[in-house]
């Protein structure tokens, strides 16, 4: 297998690991697993919360992968590389950078600052419904959401924060 099967193949994966955490994320957190993850958008001085147990099922996808890629086909192998990658830089981003959870740092400009943003108008929804920016390292224009959420707002369907505006 050529090194550039390999990097497609590890690049794909953990591209298509951001598509799957989205749909999780809307359909599954903020539905019927909001019990779970109900415990991220509420505050709390734990170190731990309900919501890291989705990570174990990640961790699982890519352990399986090796697992199975060890013993079959090769490509198996790397995709659970482009998993576990995946895995790791949402750790950093959305638990260290979003959250403060193993570091503190304050994006003053650019993409990590957009993310920081479109993160923070994703939690300021009350409850379940609505809200915007499912994705966790991918993250869209934060003037769009924001419009968003108040057309939401505005329709009766999310409960937003009072300081969001």
């Amino acid at each position: 297998m050529s090194i550039w099967v390999i990097i497609a193949i590890v690049l794909s994966s953990a591209i298509a690991m951001e598509c799957i955490a989205w749909a999780v994320h809307k359909y599954i957190m903020h539905g019927f697993g909001w019990a779970w993850h109900r415990t991220h958008h509420e505050p709390h001085d734990n170190l731990l919360e309900k919501n890291d147990l989705y990570g174990l099922f990640g961790a699982a996808l890519g352990i399986f992968l090796f697992i199975i890629g060890s013993n079959g086909p090769e490509s198996i192998w790397w995709a659970g590389l482009g998993v576990t990658i995946y895995g790791a830089i949402y750790t950093i981003v959305h638990d260290g950078l979003v959250h403060g959870r193993l570091f503190r740092y304050v994006p003053k400009r650019g993409y990590l600052k957009r993310l920081v943003q479109a993160h923070k108008l994703h939690h300021a929804t009350i409850g379940k419904e609505g809200g915007v920016s499912f994705g966790f390292v991918w993250a869209r224009d934060p003037a769009k959401l924001k419009a968003e959420l108040k057309a939401q707002r505005e329709a009766g369907i999310a409960i937003v924060r009072d300081s969001v505006g």
